[in-house]
């Protein structure tokens, strides 16, 4: 086998592995570090493909269906779980609780059928039928530090999950958003958003205290992720090219 192809298949099994281990935190009581393992979920996520690529074999059946597999845990699962934990967030948090697993179902429920989906048929697509499951997830990630954990604009359960809510139904929408390839007029962005995501997350870890310069660091690198995420959502299909698109009907597997 191509030893390209053999770092593509590793880079998705370490995607599958930091799934594994954001959930495992979740259920220990530690989000923030969940959060963390999911963006680095997305970072083997972009590689895998980047890997595949340069094996010039184009992609393959095997592949896909492993990448799918992995995406549903740890952009699937992880961020369903992520929503719905209270774990350590006191009563406020519990009030909600039965929004909270509801918000999270949901937003499982709609992951899974938009990878399914994709799997089956939408790779064929030169863009996305709605927002990829790692875009929805630094979404959560950003409005989880924002409203959740550690709550840098106050902690508000209501407004978490509303948005969480958005995202979610934004991930079968029968809009186009580009796929960040070579060429992508926002790949550079969109990986910046990337770097920013970690480069927020990882101060956090260490919850420094609001006057300080790693907090500072934090809040910038968060303004950055935002700003990346609202390019994608909002100016994302204006930069794709008029193509036509299977209806949505018809891509139900």
């Amino acid at each position: 086998m191509n030893g390209w192809r053999i770092s593509a298949n590793l880079a998705t099994l370490a995607n599958a592995l930091v799934g594994v281990g954001a959930i495992a935190y979740l259920l220990l009581g530690n989000p923030l570090f969940a959060m963390l393992l999911i963006a680095i979920g997305i970072g083997f996520d972009g590689l895998d493909g980047i890997l595949s690529r340069r094996s010039g074999m184009g992609g393959s059946t095997f592949g896909r269906i492993a990448d799918s597999i992995a995406d549903s845990v740890t952009f699937g699962i992880a961020p369903a779980l992520l929503i719905a934990d209270h774990a350590n967030q006191g009563s406020l948090w519990g009030s909600y609780a039965v929004v909270g697993y509801a918000v999270g179902a949901l937003y499982l429920a709609l992951a899974l059928t938009r990878l399914v989906r994709f799997t089956a048929h939408h790779y064929r697509q030169p863009d996305f039928f709605g927002t990829p499951t790692p875009i929805a997830a630094l979404v959560i990630i950003w409005f989880g530090a924002a409203f959740y954990v550690p709550a840098f604009l106050t902690v508000q359960p209501l407004v978490f999950y509303g948005f969480a809510t958005v995202f979610a139904l934004l991930m079968v929408a029968p809009w186009a958003y580009p796929k960040m390839r070579r060429g992508a007029r926002l790949r550079i962005p969109m990986a910046i958003t990337g770097v920013a995501a970690a480069a927020m997350l990882v101060p956090f870890q260490f919850r420094p205290a609001p006057d300080s310069a790693a907090y500072a660091v934090a809040l910038a690198a968060s303004a950055v992720m935002g700003a990346g995420l609202f390019l994608y959502y909002v100016i994302g299909p204006f930069t794709l090219p008029h193509r036509s698109h299977d209806p949505p009907s018809a891509v139900v597997p």
